[in-house]
């Protein structure tokens, strides 16, 4: 984690007021969702510390991202809402203009990266807006946005670095305080930063002695390198795609560098058990970017010890086969789910013992295949594979122990 404890704090010269995120908070009162920010028992027990969950992910797109999508539509003039919006986005702000373009009646054109999850295309398009898929980044995709939008006339909306952007994302820190005064620490995911910047301005104008954390993906560091002027490589496939930014945004550097006291890099397995516990402990779907805030607090829970933690879950909009990824490597990785390797003599019975052995050990077999022609087993020999689901990590142990005083020799793969 970056110790950034030492900056000072003071609100005055920021590009964003505390007054104009509480105008915000008014411009979109009864077109967004005002989520709960709820208690996770479980969560708190397994972490040490009290933690308050807001679930951004239950807006109706999903994400936060429609609190500032409407603030910047709705201060648009007629003549502006008339030539119509541009927008680059991942998939969530693409979802919050379209969608609240659409119920202004502002026509939308949405430029979305290449490989953005089909589920946030699918969705924007339903939204009502002429979805474009172009560039290998973020930034491709922006670069078109501004001069496909010059061209046409139309206003380009920022997912970040616009102050009426920021403002609207702001108003989840207003809602969260609200709710929950005694909170120690916010932790929040870092993309671009607008949402980390609009919240850490009305949080701390709130209460100043407020901790704020940002999040970020070990992948994309764009903030963290902004920040203490590093050169971590920014580059892969993440799980958190939303927070995927190269090149965080001018504004929110400021407000970050001033205002944000931490940030914690998650690795992809991290993440990835954020969204699997996420499902199984509180049964809410979150992607990668909304659950990058529970990484970072599960990743190292002594840093939050015994305090009252808020944390954003600021989007839901995952595919559906990458949730069952993710939950089927989870399940690798806490010893329940594994992949066996046996070789045994190619001959009658030698699966039936095996199948008896591992039932007699209490382990349920989930798949089976032979292979006896692509492997350097004698020809009489044969490689048995199977997926085996065991209870943990300990019961896995206890069968590869039985596996082997059978005298058979087995491996997981």
């Amino acid at each position: 984690m970056a110790d950034m404890s030492q900056s000072s704090f003071d609100l005055s010269g920021l590009p964003v007021a505390p007054e104009d995120i509480h105008a915000a908070a008014k411009t979109i009162q009864g077109a967004v969702v005002e989520t709960p920010c709820s208690h996770s028992r479980t969560l708190s027990s397994i972490c040490g510390c009290d933690i308050w969950l807001k679930f951004e992910n239950l807006q109706f797109t999903s994400s936060f991202k429609e609190r500032g999508a409407l603030n910047r539509l709705t201060a648009l003039t007629a003549e502006e809402r008339a030539r119509g919006v541009i927008a680059m986005s991942a998939g969530n702000h693409a979802q919050g203009v379209a969608y609240h373009a659409k119920r202004l009646g502002i026509p939308a054109t949405i430029v979305m990266p290449i490989g953005t999850p089909m589920v946030k295309i699918e969705n924007t398009r339903h939204h009502g807006a002429e979805v474009v898929v172009t560039g290998a980044t973020l930034e491709e995709a922006a670069a078109f946005a501004r001069s496909h939008g010059e061209a046409h006339g139309m206003v380009f909306v920022h997912p970040y670095d616009d102050p009426l952007v920021i403002a609207g994302q702001g108003t989840i820190g207003l809602e969260m305080l609200k709710a929950v005064p005694e909170l120690d620490t916010l932790v929040v995911p870092i993309g671009g930063g607008g949402l980390i910047s609009g919240i850490a301005i009305a949080a701390k104008s709130i209460k100043p002695t407020l901790r704020i954390l940002g999040v970020e993906a070990w992948l994309y560091p764009s903030m963290y390198n902004a920040i203490h002027d590093g050169n971590l490589p920014a580059r892969g496939d993440t799980l958190a795609e939303g927070i995927a930014v190269k090149s965080p945004g001018k504004i929110t550097t400021e407000i970050v560098r001033r205002l944000v006291d931490d940030i914690a890099l998650v690795n992809e397995a991290e993440l990835e058990r954020a969204v699997a516990t996420l499902i199984s402990i509180e049964k809410t779907v979150v992607e990668g970017a909304g659950a990058a805030g529970l990484a970072a607090l599960m990743s190292d829970p002594s840093r939050f010890a015994g305090e009252k933690v808020g944390l954003v879950l600021s989007g839901g909009n995952i595919d559906t086969r990458l949730i069952a990824s993710v939950l089927t490597r989870e399940l690798a990785r806490e010893g329940r789910l594994t992949q066996l390797s046996l070789d045994i003599p190619d001959r009658p019975g030698q699966l039936a013992a095996v199948a008896a052995l591992l039932a007699e050990a209490g382990a349920n077999i989930i798949e089976v295949s032979h292979q006896r022609t692509f492997s350097d087993l004698p020809a009489k020999a044969t490689l048995l594979q199977l997926v085996i689901e065991t209870r943990d990590a300990a019961h896995l142990n206890e069968v590869m122990a039985r596996l082997s005083a059978s005298g058979l020799s087995a491996r997981c793969t």
